[in-house]
């Protein structure tokens, strides 16, 4: 699984087979998800355009690769710092639209008040992802030997398993009550944004790891299926924005990559997270990458009327 795939132009150094989307990790090439996927994924050269929810400056080795397929390209990412940035130029106001496909329990962010600057990790795998109960206990020893302060969103659907409703250990119960805060939701892109926010334990999907990025918050990267696979390697690898756990749920290893991610290379992992930050709201201002491209697209769509 470790060995390079040398077959994805721009990608030969880094990419591992492990770090395929879960749709190819399959034992027979003739699978028929696999061969689904083949046949969709080979029908691009024939749309018109494409849009893109990502942006020029973290992406342009992959998306001058896919202008050789597609050249009407749009890149006009990250869309939810471009709808707010769009809101304010045109408004003078802000937006507080929220996405969220669930309840938001704003009391978390009140809790958040009360934390130091940088000292809580967020934990949140995202509306589809579930754990097993013996995977929910390695993350939550991991995240309480470590030490660190930590908001975890732990959807009620989350959990699967006969034993789920087995006692909680009195150490993680104790753990939690001094330096926890659980949720069943939470709104997600102003936890990112809080100041107490310094880092995220994450399931690598592409909305949450934009959303990140655009908050300037590492990641540890805990990715469950699909894209999520490549997003994590890209984000330890080729953006040197946090670390990637795939493949993995051990406690010991959770807890020393939060420590690295929080202490021992911390001035690190943020100093790239605040570079990047800034060009994604580059990108989303006026004169942008982004900005220029939605422009482009709108006028792109209305010489096809």
């Amino acid at each position: 699984m470790d060995l390079l795939v040398k077959s994805v132009p721009g990608m030969e150094d880094f990419l591992r087979r492990r770090d395929l989307p879960s749709l190819c990790r399959v034992d027979e090439v003739n699978n028929e998800n696999l061969q689904f996927i083949k046949i969709e994924t080979r029908k691009t050269p024939r749309a018109h355009a494409l849009i893109k929810n990502t942006f020029d400056e973290l992406e342009g080795p992959v998306l001058s690769q896919i202008r050789t397929h597609c050249p009407n390209l749009f890149s006009i990412g990250p869309l939810h710092a471009h709808l707010k940035a769009r809101l304010a130029a045109e408004t003078k106001f802000s937006s507080t639209h929220s996405s969220s496909f669930w309840e938001e329990d704003r009391s978390c962010v009140t809790w958040l008040d009360s934390q130091p600057s940088k000292s809580v990790i967020y934990v949140s795998f995202g509306s589809i992802t579930i754990v097993t109960r013996d995977q929910l206990m390695e993350f939550w020893y991991g995240l309480v030997n470590c030490g660190y302060r930590f908001l975890w969103v732990m959807r009620p659907d989350s959990i699967v398993g006969k034993d789920v409703e087995t006692r909680i250990p009195a150490e993680l119960v104790d753990g939690t009550r001094d330096r926890g805060y659980m949720v069943d939701w939470a709104p997600q892109e102003e936890v990112l944004a809080h100041p107490a926010v310094g880092s995220f334990l994450t399931h690598s999907g592409w909305n949450s790891t934009l959303e990140s990025i655009v908050s300037g918050v590492p990641m540890i990267c805990w990715p469950y299926f699909a894209d999520q696979m490549i997003n994590s390697r890209f984000v330890s690898e080729v953006w040197k924005l946090g670390l990637d756990m795939k493949d993995t749920c051990d406690r010991v290893i959770i807890e020393k990559m939060i420590r690295d991610l929080m202490d021992v290379k911390k001035d690190e992992f943020q100093e790239r997270a605040n570079m990047m930050a800034k060009l994604a709201k580059r990108a989303v201002s006026e004169g942008g990458s982004s900005y220029c491209n939605l422009d482009r697209l709108i006028k792109y769509i209305k010489s096809m009327i």
